[in-house]
């Protein structure tokens, strides 16, 4: 079977209305990170999340950083977090010089376990060691399992950053993702369901500290004739023409989630039949916007590793990737506490050792597809592995 054009993971897909608003930057000459684009931006993506206000910033990595801020996190504290994430999860927690404690996952969501929260959230109380945030993740489009962490949270009145990078367009029993927690962020790195190439968004119902956030990522300057600085600041604004692509791609938002779902759909039709396959589930009452179509497979009864499919497909020129490694693994997180979903039972452990994401952009075409699915199907059939 030859190898043929490549097939990429999450490829960008324009919507053709890109170039209005990008035009309209230059001939206002607003390509700084002020102007129309970014201000509208701001606006179309608070009325989808119906929240109050945004702030359009550089990177989803940034608006952690300042949410974390934002709740006067600081060196000394304690940030429980998502273990399986990616890095940019837990790094701003650094930053501000706090200590990260790791939560594992749960199986019917692969997010946050509310049994491990509320072990950590015990422990913590009784060493008089809250944490002063909590990170949830929605992982690959799926919503955590809010109504459980949301409680467990307030009773302890101890504030969400909801980190939806990969969820933006996804719902929790009809609510928008992003806008559950204290604070919301947003991805628009090239990979996502919507991208301005790079660049992220902080949303909240809290008008003030959205405020803050914006005076926070403009350098911190203070309302004053000349350059004046009383707080260190930071370099965090998005450009206005890259806002503009995000106007655009926001206008297609619901057409890019149905698209990735009908992609999952079809492989889960293809695939669900194999011994050793099981996709991700969808938990009841919440529309995820199935950003990656991602799977585990059973090496015992599939006959092949995740690994090994994973390198299977990259022969043939397809881009496929195993499930993220979870932060308590890492060899930057090496010396900080983590919280098993049971005792002995690490779930974000296992999604890692059998997890896979497959190509799942939402212009991959028929064929394209059909293309991935010939050859799950061909290395499923010839076993590398001893069964």
């Amino acid at each position: 079977m030859p190898a043929k054009e490549r097939i990429y993971l999450s490829a960008p897909h324009m919507s053709g209305r890109e170039q209005h608003y990008i035009q309209e930057a230059f001939d206002t000459n607003w390509i700084a990170p002020l102007g129309a684009n970014v201000d509208g931006f701001e606006k179309e993506i608070a009325a989808y999340a119906g929240v109050k206000g945004a702030a359009a910033l550089s990177s989803g990595t940034a608006a952690i950083h300042l949410a974390l801020l934002l709740l006067n996190v600081g060196r000394g504290d304690k940030v429980f977090c998502s273990s399986l994430t990616f890095v940019a999860s837990a790094n701003p927690i650094l930053y501000v010089g706090a200590e990260p404690v790791f939560i594992d996952s749960e199986p019917d969501t692969w997010n946050m376990s509310p049994e491990a929260l509320k072990r950590a959230l015990e422990e913590a109380a009784e060493a008089s060691s809250l944490p002063k945030a909590v990170i949830v993740v929605n992982l690959y489009g799926q919503s955590a399992k809010f109504n459980e962490i949301s409680s467990l949270c307030n009773q302890y009145g101890i504030p969400i950053i909801e980190d939806a990078a990969e969820s933006l367009g996804s719902t929790y029993e009809g609510i928008p993702s992003g806008s559950i927690g204290k604070f919301g962020v947003y991805s628009f790195n090239g990979n996502k369901i919507i991208t301005t190439s790079g660049g992220g968004m902080l949303v909240s119902n809290d008008e003030e500290a959205m405020g803050r956030a914006r005076f926070l990522a403009t350098q911190a300057r203070d309302p004053a004739p000349h350059y004046q600085h009383s707080v260190m600041g930071y370099n965090y604004r998005m450009s206005n023409l890259i806002a503009g692509v995000g106007r655009a791609q926001l206008q297609v938002l619901d057409e890019r989630v149905a698209a990735r779902r009908a992609i999952f759909e079809r492989y889960r039709s293809a695939l669900e039949h194999r011994r050793g396959i099981a996709f991700m589930p969808e938990l009841a009452n919440t529309r995820a916007n199935r950003w990656l179509t991602t799977l585990t497979l059973d090496a015992k009864l599939a006959g092949v590793t995740a690994a090994e499919l994973v390198e299977a497909l990259a022969a043939y020129n397809v881009e496929a990737r195993p499930v993220w490694k979870p932060l308590h693994l890492q060899p930057l997180f090496k010396d900080y506490k983590y919280y098993p979903h049971r005792s002995g039972e690490s779930v974000s452990e296992h999604l890692f050792d059998n997890g896979i994401c497959l190509p799942s952009g939402s212009g991959m075409t028929p064929d394209s597809q059909d293309r991935v699915i010939e050859l799950i199907h061909h290395t499923l059939s010839r076993p590398l592995i001893k069964t």
